[in-house]
């Protein structure tokens, strides 16, 4: 198997693979403008750190142009490779995206293997991925990447298709046969999603029969949503100052202050320029966002890219759909507030309170909890408002419609009648309502 499928080779010493960060930016363009350079090499360098790389040195490179050739000019080319020789360096990450010609042509010139950002960041999710959908959809999309590459080294995949039938004729040549057998492993992969995604699609309806809205976090990758979750739940999901600590989306059952049940929902981590093939790998993954009652984008505001960042999840957001009427389910979460130093917090909080009531950020630490009560009071009001609370009345013969109701409903409290009945309050989603009206009678006690 070759070095792309098995992962970067390791060195014989400490098991650690020693590396270069290169930072190649254009000096103008949009990327220039919205992102401050050291900080994209501080993420590029935090990409390498993700998978347990030795990073040696980290470079950065100020571009007019990009080369066809080399994506870099002649005499940087040559100054990095006296770098490489220097440390030893076995391995050189391009903080872009490189065309194949371009990644050939560096790594004769700098004798070292080199991979850019997106073969980095599959590279980190084929580590990361648990579940069987996580690990298909990265491995679909690290064959769509290797597909424009055509590596000559996808023989191993006989070894899947049996004892017969998966030889070349005599014209086929070793690219083509390349070709074929990334494209039938491919369509093997996406066989199997569909699957994957149909038993979700029974999972998900199964959740819709339950009354518990759906809460997702979203965010910039290391933001601290894992750190969030585990904080309001209590789980002990992986949440570490690392880049892509948690890739599968977990889902745990969490109160409101007065007492009402929601489901909570932590997702995979976004960053400025995913690769294309990842996006889509993971848009069945992500539909979960999209059916999400509250969605809270979680921004680390200690970051000093935190702006550009948040940019970045709502452009992947928008792609999802997540524009217009959705914006009014999303509350945006300024994390990492016990990072601040005091002047700095005080323009936070008065930053937040210009903004609309409705659209007000909820500033919050979830390593030290503050801010949390605020954060889930602000939840609970707005599916409060989503949601129609009704009053209405059950037999005391009718056991059944009662356990209904606790099954399909939120019930907000129960009185018992003189007669044996009950009194309750509840609050219903908007496709149940007619349904509730219709089997109790029940009568409004408040909309909103």
């Amino acid at each position: 198997m070759s070095e792309e499928q098995e992962g970067i080779d390791r060195a014989p010493d400490d098991g650690r693979t020693r590396a270069i960060v290169v930072g190649p930016y254009l000096s103008r363009g949009p990327a220039s403008l919205s992102r401050d350079p050291q900080a994209r090499l501080a993420e590029a360098v935090g990409l390498a750190q993700a998978i347990d790389l030795d990073i040696v040195a980290d470079i950065p490179v100020t571009l007019s142009e990009v080369r066809p050739a080399t994506y870099l000019g002649k005499g940087k080319v040559e100054e990095i490779g006296e770098t490489v020789k220097e440390q030893e360096a076995g391995l050189v990450s391009m903080d872009c995206q490189l065309s194949p010609v371009q990644q050939r042509n560096l790594e004769k010139a700098w004798g070292a293997k080199v991979i850019d950002r997106t073969g980095l960041i599959l590279e980190i999710f084929g580590q990361r991925a648990r579940t069987k959908e996580g690990a298909l959809q990265v491995e679909l999309a690290h064959l769509a990447y290797q597909k424009s590459r055509l590596v000559r080294s996808w023989t191993h995949l006989e070894r899947q298709r049996g004892g017969f039938g998966f030889l070349g004729g005599p014209g086929e040549t070793q690219i083509e046969t390349d070709r074929r057998l990334i494209e039938e492993r491919m369509r093997r992969i996406e066989h199997d999603l569909d699957k994957v995604k149909r038993t979700r699609g029974l999972h998900r309806k199964t959740r819709r029969d339950v009354p518990y809205p759906v809460v997702a976090l979203v965010g910039y990758t290391n933001a601290g949503k894992s750190t969030l979750f585990n904080r309001l739940t209590r789980a002990e999901v992986l949440a570490q100052d690392m880049l892509f600590a948690t890739l599968d989306p977990t889902l745990r059952q969490i109160r409101l202050p007065h007492g009402a049940r929601v489901l909570l929902s932590d997702t995979v981590g976004f960053i400025s320029d995913l690769p294309t093939m990842l996006v889509s790998a993971f848009r069945a993954t992500l539909e979960e966002v999209t059916l999400a009652d509250v969605i809270l984008h979680v921004r680390d505001v200690s970051h000093e890219d935190s702006e550009a960042q948040a940019r970045d999840v709502e452009a992947i957001l928008e792609e999802l759909g997540l524009k217009g009427e959705a914006e009014g389910r999303i509350i945006e979460v300024w994390n990492k507030i016990d990072s601040l130093d005091a002047g700095r917090l005080e323009a936070m909080r008065i930053a937040a309170r210009g903004f609309d009531p409705q659209r007000r950020p909820a500033l919050v630490s979830a390593l030290t909890g503050e801010g949390l009560d605020d954060l889930l009071s602000r939840i609970e009001n707005l599916l409060a408002a989503s949601r129609t609370t009704l009053s209405l009345d059950v037999g005391p013969a009718d056991g059944q419609g009662l356990a209904w109701l606790h099954a399909h409903v939120e019930v907000l409290s129960r009185q018992t009648r003189e007669d044996g009945g009950s009194r309750l309050v509840v609050r219903v989603a908007p496709e149940r309502v007619d349904e509730v009206r219709r089997r109790y009678g029940a009568s409004p006690e408040s909309d909103g």
